[in-house]
């Protein structure tokens, strides 16, 4: 679809405008090849570093300004970006001061890869600019108005644009495959305070007007941006962390151990080269446990849960700083290799700081919801989706967000070391994290890499094909023990047999995972009278800490456990992370009842959730909004 340009008034980036569309038959709409969920020409032409000049507008729920494109342009005489969900209103070529305007024409939208932007250029332009607006329902951004913040004074906004969500907030070439370094200007309400994946400040200014640099080069969907009421602690010479003002002193405590993670980290796979790695707490509605962003690290408050039990995902994402953010999945087929080797790496820092008895217990927890995951795959007919290797063409990349590739592809990894031993396998992931760092890669690449400079060099055996490219879980896999679950779920079987709990035993005797094994025991049958009885004792339906909420509510549901829903639907109403909804509202799914009563919480719940989470709940019940 052709897009005529408008003139408009421009105060150097604060402005708005509107698409104005000249009628065309579908057929007269313009196409661009897709590869990788992506439109970009990358091959022809493609970024190396984009500025950004962005008006942050919480009253009319819009970035305004201009993305301004600095390219490699091998020949091309257009460049493909992405958008959707944005208004484009005029696109440039030349430096800042020196533009000329360019055509451009809007190809046939796509609902989930939205459309291509082709920008009429010569073989020898080198700067693109495209001035923009974002769409109030843009699917990256979360606008939470200052009733649902900490203070309940001021809005917040935050991004999360993995996988392909990045393009509803910059027009940019969204795909993994492609790197580039990025700058930024940005204004906001002088009151709050403006934070991206890139050099950060630590206090706000009277002025509203925030410069950022990201001198790494990285792929599209980790650039990010928060902005809101923050405070900031440091935790040692190159980490810290921001939070809401009525969170700062809680996240300070629970995430103290960040500096010993830094090292384990360094001592294991080489030197961090993202120069500072701070977290940010973001309110409840953030869809995941954390979002690796270079230099600042997304996290869900539901991690806080005053024991430091599950600090685990810090871990992981500190990890991404090596696996997915220096080494980077060439496309969402190959996502096992960021979140795979993540995994694994996780745990390998969890045992340096913590030790190995609660390293183990994480995984064997892991381990657990694999299995479940492929069982459910399989019962889907899903077969090929547990693969490592997926085949994700015309779907969205996030089915492929699932255990397979975290949690499979991290005892793929466990089980090759097991085979080889540690300390070579050690040796092979340094010198792979050195040869990869800043490029991307695929899953063809690895195998060759593997093979050559590991099992080859050390004449070993190993079936990778049906890992790689196998279904389900293959039967040479590691296993790992614990005698503390062993406790757990020897207790879980006395509840069952009918008694009681012992008097003495409180809550806080056991970590959160010991608790997991006990729920999860009980392979989804407790009686009503039952669950009341370890309620009364030991309250997880109040803990504070969602991981064991969260199970211990699919349980509820499963046995009519009536009288914990007023605390499901406020952990409904208050926690937006899909790794809880989705099970929850999934249970919730399963008889008419429950459904009917989901249905109408998730009508009061969903205004609090991301698109990322709404969306994939939207489908499980069934509900068109």
């Amino acid at each position: 679809m052709i897009k005529r340009l408008i003139p408009a008034f421009i105060a150097i980036t604060l402005f708005s405008c509107e698409q104005v569309e000249t009628p065309q038959n579908e057929e007269q709409k313009p196409s661009a090849t897709i590869k990788n969920h992506s439109y970009g020409n990358i091959d022809e032409i493609s970024t190396n570093h984009l500025h950004l000049e962005l008006n942050v507008d919480f009253e009319n729920k819009s970035l305004a300004g201009v993305a301004r494109h600095t390219m490699d342009n091998k020949g091309a005489d257009k460049a493909v970006f992405d958008i959707k969900k944005i208004n484009i209103e005029k696109v440039t070529l030349g430096k800042k001061g020196a533009e000329t305007e360019t055509t451009f024409t809007i190809g046939q939208y796509d609902s989930l890869l939205g459309a291509p932007l082709i920008v009429d250029l010569s073989s020898e332009d080198l700067f693109v600019n495209i001035y923009y607006s974002t769409q109030k329902d843009a699917d990256a951004l979360d606008w939470l108005p200052a009733e649902l913040t900490g203070s309940k004074k001021y809005p917040f906004l935050y991004t999360q644009g993995q996988a392909i969500l990045t393009r509803t907030w910059i027009p940019v070439q969204d795909t993994p495959e492609n790197r580039f370094t990025y700058s930024a200007d940005l204004k906001v309400p002088s009151e709050l305070l403006a934070l991206m994946s890139a050099t950060n400040p630590t206090e706000n200014n009277e002025t509203g007007e925030y410069s950022f640099e990201m001198k790494q080069p990285i792929p599209s969907y980790l650039l990010a941006l928060a902005v809101g009421e923050l405070d900031y602690r440091q935790l040692s010479d190159n980490s810290g962390v921001y939070a809401e003002p009525h969170l700062i002193d809680a996240a300070e405590a629970e995430f103290k151990d960040i500096p010993k993670m830094i090292d384990a980290a360094e001592g294991l796979y080489g030197e961090y080269l993202w120069d500072v790695y701070d977290v940010i707490i973001l309110p409840y509605s953030f869809p995941f446990g954390g979002m690796e962003n270079p230099r600042l690290t997304f996290l869900t408050p539901t991690l806080i849960a005053g024991d430091g039990s599950l600090v685990s995902t810090v871990a992981h994402e500190l990890a991404h700083s090596w696996s997915g953010n220096l080494v980077t999945n060439a496309s969402w087929n190959d996502f096992w290799l960021n979140e795979g080797f993540t995994v694994y790496f996780e745990n390998r820092i969890m045992e340096e700081v913590y030790g190995k008895e609660i390293a183990d217990m994480l995984a064997m927890i892991e381990f657990q919801e694999l299995k479940r995951s492929v069982d459910d795959l399989m019962a889907e007919g899903r077969e090929k989706d547990t693969y490592l290797k997926l085949d994700l063409h015309g779907r969205d990349p996030d089915d492929g967000m699932t255990d397979i590739a975290y949690v499979k592809g991290a005892f793929f990894l466990k089980t090759i070391e097991e085979k080889v031993g540690r300390e070579k396998f050690d040796v092979f992931l340094n010198a792979y994290f050195k040869a990869h760092e800043f490029k991307t890669l695929t899953t063809e690449k690895f195998v060759e890499y593997i093979n050559e400079n590991l099992f080859e060099k050390e004449n070993i055996e190993f079936n990778l094909n049906e890992w790689i490219y196998g279904e389900g879980i293959p039967s040479n896999v590691i296993q790992l023990n614990s005698d503390r679950f062993v406790v757990a779920q020897e207790l879980a079987q006395e509840v069952k047999d009918g008694n009681k709990l012992p008097t003495d035993l409180k809550r806080s005797d056991k970590i959160t995972q010991e608790w997991l094994a006990f729920i999860r025991a009980f392979d989804g049958e407790l009686s009503k009278e039952q669950m009341i009885m370890v309620d009364e004792q030991l309250n997880f339906k109040n803990s504070g800490n969602s991981e064991i909420m969260s199970e211990w509510f699919v349980l509820g549901i499963k046995n009519d456990y009536k009288e914990i829903r007023p605390e499901i639907k406020a952990f409904l109403k208050k926690v937006g992370r899909r790794k809880f909804l989705e099970p929850l509202y999934t249970t919730l799914a399963k008889t008419e009842e429950t459904l009917e009563w989901g249905k109408e919480v998730y009508k009061e719940a969903r205004p609090y959730y991301h698109a990322v989470s709404f969306h994939t709940i939207d489908k499980i019940l069934g509900v068109n909004h």
